[in-house]
């Protein structure tokens, strides 16, 4: 969609990365190592085997596979020390990691321990240029009282790392509604709030986040492009979109949004929500288990079309929406 040779040099710029799964960053040679501490040995070939799936079920299938490995606050110190590497080696200076807390709690773990040990690994990088925050994340289909749980987990950590909550998973379980107590609790603590919305559900799931629950940041929010009033909306509340472009191809969200069986890069609403003055940012999801990373993110928004000034209005604007940055560089 574009005669023009991506500009490279966008690659080596500093970039914050906003919607970033810790679970789904980990590389197959750190699954052996987790794996054989629990006395189960795989090769890295057969954990790339398992990263292989045509659907969100399979998507959900392998993550489900590889989390059962970490079950000890030493697994997570491992997983974040190799996600931070990842990113440090992507010219990221800033990330909000999202860490499946809902998911600690139904494997009986005590996640005040496991974020003690993440903490410690993730020091060391702060010398680097690499400043990492965190996102607690339940599940949505585990329900409110679960998702209070989370919350509650918060106010025990007692850190200033953990900056917002979020709720993932099946967005067409549990009603919006019954989610207000647990974002008016969390707002309470002086956490941002954010929520995955619009990725296979309507634009009606976005609409009701932003005007139920005060969420600040949508995670996904592709399904805003059925809906002119509520793409309206989002641009005059300035309220963003972590778009996702592989991780929507890998999963079958935008062949859904679409009404198609299959989709493709060329397809994706970005530049429609970009231009239509909606707040974008570029992130991967689940870089590992979708086979990407920033850098074939960006490659991919220039595949759609996107100009050399909006490539760096992606870049700025996962700064300007951080929720721990009073001020950012300059990239447009």
């Amino acid at each position: 969609m574009t005669s023009h040779p991506f500009p490279e040099h966008i690659l080596s710029l500093p970039k914050a990365e906003l919607h970033l799964h810790l679970e789904g960053s980990i590389r197959p040679a750190i699954v052996t190592q987790l794996s054989a501490r629990h006395g189960v040995y795989y090769s890295e070939d057969e954990v790339l085997r398992r990263y292989s799936y045509s659907d969100f079920l399979g998507f959900l299938d392998a993550f489900k596979w590889v989390t059962s490995f970490l079950r000890e606050p030493r697994d997570y110190a491992l997983i974040v020390e190799d996600l931070a590497q990842q990113l440090l080696e992507q010219n990221v200076v800033y990330a909000e990691i999202t860490l499946s807390v809902g998911i600690m709690l139904l494997r009986k773990q005590r996640p005040e321990r496991n974020f003690e040990a993440m903490l410690r690994a993730a020091e060391p990088f702060e010398s680097r240029g690499l400043k990492l925050f965190w996102i607690f994340d339940a599940v949505r289909q585990f329900g409110p009282d679960a998702a209070l749980e989370v919350v509650n987990t918060v106010r025990n950590s007692a850190s200033k790392k953990i900056v917002a909550f979020g709720i993932g998973g099946d967005e067409l379980s549990v009603p919006t509604a019954e989610f207000r107590l647990v974002y008016d609790t969390a707002a309470s603590l002086g956490l941002h709030r954010l929520m995955h919305a619009g990725e296979v559900g309507g634009p009606e799931k976005i609409r009701e986040a932003v005007e139920l629950l005060g969420i600040e940041r949508i995670g996904h929010g592709i399904a805003a492009i059925h809906d002119p009033a509520l793409m309206d909306l989002l641009a005059d509340r300035r309220i963003p979109l972590e778009v996702c472009p592989g991780s929507n191809i890998l999963t079958g969200a935008l062949a859904k949004q679409l009404s198609q069986q299959n989709a493709t890069i060329q397809d994706h609403p970005l530049p429609k929500l970009l231009r239509h003055g909606i707040p974008v940012t570029l992130s991967t999801d689940d870089p590992t288990m979708f086979h990407t990373g920033l850098a074939t993110e960006y490659r991919n928004a220039h595949r759609m079309g996107l100009s050399e000034s909006e490539l760096r209005s992606l870049i700025q604007t996962s700064f300007d929406h951080a929720f721990a940055l009073a001020s950012a560089p300059n990239h447009r």
